[in-house]
């Protein structure tokens, strides 16, 4: 590499995509230093989906104990200590911080645990001297957004969710993204009466309607108080609770009001107005397809650029970067058919195409949809409902959809994921064997469009 410039790569932001970015284009024979002002693996292993999806196996115990009656097992007194998660939760996320450095520094990279600033095209500021680069990558990003209302001051984002000393007796979750119902749900679950609401008319808006439709049903089989088309207008605190007014006029008290109402890209003050690089209008980077900006120099990547906002999809958009600027390699990013899943009470997953947009796309499309107790539940008590939908081009046979509310959602759904990527048709399911007895099967044995 050239040694014009002090690195050749310099990264802003030392998140999933940052560090995959990074490390390798060290692999690939670049100079290359990073900085990350707060905590190394950025939103996903601190204060996103691992964190999350450690407390919603905790929060699933209660209803696997109670589940167990109805197999013969006889359970005595338990009880939850938030105290005792929380620390283990810490340990693990303290594990995964060094796992990143170390990638990070095996690699070759220099890392810098200091917040970063643009002075212009080619140089960085940080920890008060300038470094120049031949490329700079802004990976910083997305930061939760908090309305403006009397007593906001009171509230708390998911930020602050995973530091709380105590389990609340009582919350109110405000949102209806995934980020709001995987919280509510992990409260509900380990004790805590969960009122969410929600200004829209339906959960998970941005995923089939009937996905939200059916999880809203379950949420309040489980106890939790569901209220849309409801805003928050002001929250007042008192000695020991918080009081929430409602639009509606009514008032809640409680002792933790949580918003998950949205997230911003992470761009505010990083100087990126000196190298004339340029935002969309919500403060998101805008770039092409080669998640390079309007300045050749700066590429950015993940949140920061607000299109699909998924840790493996900012590895994925990290990797194109390293492999385009140091190894000649140009790649172009997909965007269709990326499989995701909601931790909810219960799970949520998705790939492709909702039957809405389909519909609009496609035209003529066939849907197939099941609605079954899990063999489990035959036996547990329990009245949780799994539901699946298989949402297919008319004209093509070719599987445009699928999707799924029941447990482990996710798991299942991984699968079927990379055979869309395959271009799987109806009739391929139709002639695959399924394994008999799970829950997965049901999406290879469904004949009859509804």
């Amino acid at each position: 590499m050239s040694r014009e410039f002090d690195v050749d790569l310099f990264t802003i932001g030392g998140g999933s995509g940052g560090v995959r970015a990074s490390r390798f284009a060290a692999g690939f024979g670049a100079r290359v230093a990073i900085a990350e002002e707060r905590y190394l693996g950025g939103t996903c292993v601190n204060v996103g989906c691992i964190p999350k999806k450690l407390m919603s196996y905790a929060a699933h115990f209660a209803q696997e104990f109670s589940e167990a009656k109805g197999f013969g097992w006889t359970l005595g007194e338990r009880s939850f200590d938030w105290p005792t998660l929380i620390a283990a939760k810490d340990r693990e996320i303290t594990r995964l911080n060094g796992i990143y450095r170390n990638l990070l520094t095996t690699s070759g990279v220099t890392v810098y645990d200091a917040r970063a600033t643009i002075d212009d095209a080619h140089t960085v500021r940080v920890n008060g001297k300038s470094i120049t680069a031949r490329h700079i990558l802004v990976a910083t990003g997305g930061w939760p957004v908090l309305p403006v209302i009397p007593g906001i001051e009171h509230a708390i984002s998911s930020n602050e969710f995973f530091k709380l000393a105590a389990l609340p007796a009582r919350a109110v979750v405000v949102g209806a993204g995934y980020i709001a119902v995987e919280l509510a749900s992990i409260l509900n679950g380990l004790g805590c009466a969960v009122t969410l609401v929600h200004r829209g008319d339906r959960l998970l808006r941005h995923m089939d309607d009937e996905l939200g439709e059916v999880l809203l049903k379950e949420m309040q089989k489980k106890g939790m108080t569901i209220s849309l088309k409801t805003q928050i207008t002001s929250i007042e605190q008192r000695a020991d609770s918080k009081k929430v007014t409602l639009d509606s006029g009514q008032t809640v008290m409680v002792d933790c009001v949580l918003f998950a109402t949205g997230r911003a890209a992470n761009t505010a003050g990083l100087g990126l107005d000196k190298a004339g690089v340029v935002l969309k209008e919500n403060g998101a980077i805008d770039v092409d397809d080669d998640f390079q900006t309007n300045v050749a120099s700066i590429t950015a990547i993940g949140d920061v650029i607000d299109r699909v906002e998924l840790t493996p999809v900012a590895l994925a958009e990290g990797m194109i970067v390293a492999r385009r600027l140091f190894d000649n390699n140009r790649q172009s990013m997909s965007y269709d058919n990326i499989p995701t899943a909601v931790f909810s009470y219960p799970n949520v997953a998705t790939v492709g195409l909702s039957e809405k947009t389909a519909r609009a796309k496609y035209g003529e499309i066939r849907i197939f949809k099941s609605d079954f107790k899990a063999l489990k539940h035959t036996l547990s008590g329990s009245d949780e409902r799994t539901f699946m939908k298989i949402v297919v081009d008319a004209k093509t046979d070719v599987v445009l959809g699928m999707h799924m509310v029941g447990s482990d959602a996710g798991e299942i759904i991984q699968g079927f994921a990379a055979a869309m990527q395959c271009g799987v048709t109806k009739t391929v399911l139709d002639r695959t064997i399924g394994i008999h007895p799970t829950s997965a099967e049901e999406f290879v044995t469904m004949r009859t469009a509804v």
